[in-house]
């Protein structure tokens, strides 16, 4: 009994340590995050007390009102929040289509252009900023909306089509085949019963998407010369430079600009693990 009950005590040990391991690593994670939003309610005169005050007060909402009413932000936002929606959109069909063409049918050079299409994750991206510039200039691209969106779709194919592709092989063919017993066709087969059973990778892929293009910096300050199509990310790196010491402004131009990005995962989170898992390890 001893014995039982010194095993049962040790494991009961090993398990509140892993718990309170995850707890101060979760604390660590979000403290930052929480200073920012309580920065964000806090006027200019209490921004840099010490010691810094969490829960602030007085608290007050001119920041967000200020932010969103200032130097264009309104702009700004809606101008990453249309690249963004657009680049998932075009990249999920793109990326679904090709994946499914993978997934089921044989032809020629199937692998090596598949191969080729992953040689695209193994790239950093800033490599490839130069010969983009290049191309888009050659396009016609630079300076627009649509040149982000072009490029931020073709950067994204590789790893959708990689997640996608899995999950679609994991789908029976049985189900197919009965379809087209039926007489659907390939594109019906894939309107109707594909991407209605890959809910879970699609939404795994639609937060990947949707975060890269909402969060990108690089390549829109590359291309994006006039003021007024710049998206949030621009806007947020010249407003702290225009307000270096405005810092409560500074906090609630980036809480706004996390809230799109919290909701799209709150959204599609339920199938996050399921469709990340098996997109990454079936096929």
């Amino acid at each position: 009994m001893r014995s039982r009950g010194t095993v049962t005590r040790r494991r009961t040990l090993a398990v509140s340590g892993r718990y309170a391991v995850l707890i101060i690593g979760a604390g660590i994670m979000i403290l930052p995050f929480v200073y920012m939003l309580s920065t964000s309610f806090k006027s200019q005169a209490f921004v840099l007390s010490l010691p810094p005050q969490f829960i602030p007060h007085p608290a007050t909402v001119s920041n967000y009102t200020e932010a969103w009413t200032s130097y264009d932000f309104a702009r700004y936002f809606i101008n990453s929040l249309i690249v963004a929606v657009l680049t998932t959109a075009l990249s999920l069909l793109l990326s679904s289509m090709m994946a499914y063409g993978f997934a089921r049918f044989d032809f020629g050079g199937k692998e090596a252009l598949y191969r080729l299409l992953l040689l695209g994750l193994m790239i950093p991206a800033m490599m490839l900023i130069v010969p983009q510039f290049v191309l888009a200039k050659y396009l016609g691209l630079l300076d627009s909306l649509a040149g982000l969106v072009v490029f931020y779709v073709a950067g994204s194919l590789p790893l959708n089509t990689f997640l996608l592709r899995g999950f679609f092989a994991a789908i029976p063919a049985e189900l197919e085949q009965a379809m087209a017993i039926d007489g659907a066709g390939p594109w019906r087969r894939y309107w109707q019963l594909i991407l209605p059973l890959a809910k879970p990778a699609l939404a795994t892929a639609t937060i990947f998407t949707f975060l890269a293009s909402w969060d990108e910096f690089a390549w829109a300050l590359t291309i994006i010369n006039t003021p007024s199509k710049q998206t949030l990310p621009l806007a947020i790196a010249l407003f702290q430079g225009q307000n270096s010491t405005l810092w409560g402004l500074v906090f609630a131009a980036s809480m706004m600009a996390v809230i799109p990005v919290i909701v799209v995962f709150l959204a599609f989170q339920r199938y996050f693990v399921q469709g990340l898992t098996s997109g990454a390890v079936k096929g």
